[in-house]
């Protein structure tokens, strides 16, 4: 267990936050320019988040912000060091890379601050790094040794095949996977996702996350994808994924995910490809044949854009207190497969969801989830009932 931090580390640190207010960015960003000096660190993280646009620099700077204003207080933290974790975990991050993290860090600091980085300031820092660094590669070290320990569960990347290749809608497909030994698959906790590696010719390897689509089961996962634009990953699994390709996974992650017996009514809230986690939940409520009280509630574009209507709409079916409804942005004149024009809102969900009483689980582009979790926290539901997926890193769109 990590030692407790001095009084004087933590006053040091706190009195730097000015100064990462100020200058916190172009420390992260010369620090990845470290790092990335190193093929084998630089390989580790999505490239399509890095850079001058990025997300994954303003959002590290948020965390490194975070730790500094709460490092007297790090329960505050405790499900952001949770969420971190299990982004390691599906990256294969080990013990071994902490140390490159953390020099490159600190040479950053150094290189930013100037002068200003005194030796005491710098100690305090380093201090503070690997304090935060053992609890995290304790937290991983115990996921690691229970997926090894799960029947189906594996460590490091394991070759699963393409067993089913299925298009959704106009910008989504379905891959089912299938491990390539024959052995089972670890069930996973609705909402969690994948991890893969993939081989992209002329380009260093690439790893990305996908929500698992399906309900739990011993044989295989499906993700669904959409085809990005400028998608390097999405769009060379849409042109080449083809029934018998082998893909390199890692074994099923994530801090978001449907309890086992849900205590409250549950409102699935997606926008676009964020539907992936929410087939998921809703199959499993449907399979175990849960008395949940639950509604599925999804925005699409158009008709084009919308993936896997039937097939939700025969798990509602199945389901006595399950209810879906669907919104389109745009919608052709046809009228088919949904129920009201326009963006899903907190004053529908306030009239038409249980808003008293429901967890409300969302997954869908930062637009939506910004105007969502901020309607629902205005119409008075408590953090502890909103639940949400994003894709790619956390930035400042739930820091309401």
């Amino acid at each position: 267990m990590a030692q407790a931090l001095s009084e004087r580390t933590i006053a040091l640190v706190k009195a730097t936050v000015p100064a990462l207010e100020a200058h916190g960015l172009d420390i992260v960003r010369e620090m990845y320019s470290r790092m990335f000096q190193n093929p084998e660190i630089r390989d580790l993280f999505n490239q399509s988040h890095q850079g001058d646009v990025g997300s994954q620099p303003r959002a590290l700077t948020g965390a490194i912000l975070a730790y500094a204003k709460n490092i007297d207080n790090l329960s505050a933290l405790a499900a952001a060091v949770e969420r971190i974790a299990q982004k390691h975990v599906g990256l294969q991050i080990l013990p071994e890379h902490y140390p490159h993290v953390g020099n490159a860090l600190l040479g950053a600091i150094a290189h930013v601050l100037g002068e200003a980085a005194t030796e005491e300031i710098m100690t305090a820092w380093g201090e503070a790094y690997w304090f935060l660094a053992d609890i995290l590669i304790t937290r991983e070290a115990a996921i690691y040794e229970d997926l090894a320990a799960a029947h189906g569960g594996w460590n490091g990347w394991r070759a699963f095949e393409v067993v089913e290749v299925r298009p959704e809608s106009s910008v989504i497909t379905s891959f089912v996977l299938k491990p390539k030994d024959g052995g089972p698959v670890l069930r996973h906790r609705p909402g969690q996702y994948l991890t893969f590696w993939f081989d992209v010719p002329g380009h260093a390897p690439i790893k990305r996350n996908y929500s698992i689509s399906c309900a739990p089961n011993d044989e295989t996962y499906r993700i669904s994808v959409k085809r990005e634009d400028k998608g390097l990953a999405s769009g060379w699994l849409h042109d080449n994924a083809r029934v018998g390709m082998v893909l390199k996974v890692g074994a099923p992650a994530g801090d978001f995910f449907l309890p086992e017996t849900p205590q409250r009514p549950v409102v699935l809230l997606s926008g676009g490809v964020g539907l992936t986690p929410m087939v998921s939940m809703l199959e499993t409520l449907v399979a175990e044949k849960t008395d949940t009280e639950v509604h599925y509630v999804h925005g699409a574009y158009d008709a084009g854009a919308h993936a896997m209507g039937p097939h939700i709409r025969a798990l509602t079916a199945a389901h006595p207190r399950a209810r879906s409804t669907v919104f389109y942005e745009a919608p052709a004149n046809d009228g088919d497969g949904h129920d009201h024009a326009g963006r899903i809102s907190g004053a529908w969900l306030s009239q038409q969801t249980p808003i008293q009483e429901a967890d409300y689980y969302l997954c869908g582009p930062r637009p939506f989830l910004r105007a969502l979790v901020s309607d629902l926290r205005d119409a008075g539901v408590p953090a502890d009932r909103i639940h949400y997926e994003f894709f790619g890193p956390a930035d400042e769109i739930l820091a309401a």
